[in-house]
């Protein structure tokens, strides 16, 4: 089972269907598809995810909104 992380939607494009969650706990930024997403997100929304490897690195899935 992966570690959930915390963060926030530091860009979300959603025609591109790509963007950035910026970690919680650190400065770490991490590549979020919209393939990997649970709720449709948007810029400063605060959220819950995982670490997938991707092809250029780590990518945000199950990415879910916190209430």
């Amino acid at each position: 089972m992966n570690e959930t992380l915390t963060g926030t939607v530091k860009f979300y494009n959603e025609t591109k269907g790509y963007g950035f969650i910026k970690h919680e706990d650190s400065e770490t930024e991490t590549f979020v598809h919209a393939t990997g997403l649970i709720d449709k997100v948007q810029q400063d929304d605060r959220v819950e995810f995982e670490l997938q490897d991707g092809r250029k690195g780590p990518n945000a899935v199950n990415v879910k909104i916190l209430r």
